[in-house]
C-alpha cells in the first residue's frame, strides 16, 4: 500500500514536471543551448517567418531562466530573405515611422516583453525589423536590428531618375 502510494506520487511529479517542460516550448523555437549544467538559463532560437512579408525570415536569439520571474532582457536578431518578395506584400505593409509590431514574447510576469517591429525605409527600398525589450535594464532598453534589402526581389522599384555624368 505504501509502495503504490510512493509510485503514485513520483508518477505524479512526473506528469506535472513533463506538463512544465513542454509548456515552455514553442512552435517556432528552432534551437535551445544550455548554458551549463549549474544554470537554469538556457538561450532560445525562434524562427518567425513575417506574417505580410513571408519571403522574411527572422530568427531572433534570447535568454530564457526557466525559474526566475524575469528572464534577461537582450536579444539578438538576424533576418534574410528566405523567398518570393513582392510589390503585392510592400503595398500591404505599415509605412509609417514607427512601422507594425509583428511578434511579441512575454519575459517577465512584470509586464516585460520583447517585441520585433517591421520598419520600411522607404528611400533605400529596405526592410528593417527591430527586436526590443519594453522595460528598462539597468538604464537601457536593449534592442538589435536588422535589415532585408529589397534589391534583386520582385519588390524592388527601379529609379526613374536620370543619372549625373
Amino acid at each position: 500500500m505504501r509502495v503504490q502510494r510512493c509510485l503514485k506520487s513520483i508518477a505524479s511529479v512526473l506528469v506535472m514536471t513533463s506538463a512544465v517542460v513542454l509548456s515552455g516550448c514553442s512552435d517556432s523555437e528552432v534551437g535551445d543551448v544550455s548554458l551549463g549544467v549549474f544554470t537554469t538559463k538556457d538561450i532560445k532560437i525562434d524562427a518567425l517567418e513575417d506574417p505580410v512579408v513571408t519571403g522574411v525570415t527572422c530568427h531572433i536569439s534570447s535568454i530564457e531562466a526557466d525559474l526566475d520571474l524575469s528572464d534577461p532582457s537582450d536579444s539578438s536578431i538576424a533576418c534574410r530573405q528566405t523567398g518570393p518578395i513582392n510589390a503585392a506584400m510592400i503595398a500591404a505593409i505599415d509605412k509609417s515611422d514607427s512601422g507594425e509590431v509583428i511578434f511579441k514574447k512575454s519575459k517577465s510576469v512584470f509586464f516585460k516583453n520583447m517585441k520585433l517591429r517591421r520598419i520600411y525605409d522607404a528611400k533605400s527600398q529596405t526592410l528593417i525589423y527591430l527586436s526590443y525589450s519594453t522595460k528598462e535594464t539597468s538604464g537601457s532598453y536593449k534592442h538589435s536590428i536588422s535589415t532585408v534589402p529589397l534589391w534583386e526581389t520582385g519588390a524592388y522599384v527601379q529609379s526613374t531618375q536620370p543619372k549625373a555624368d
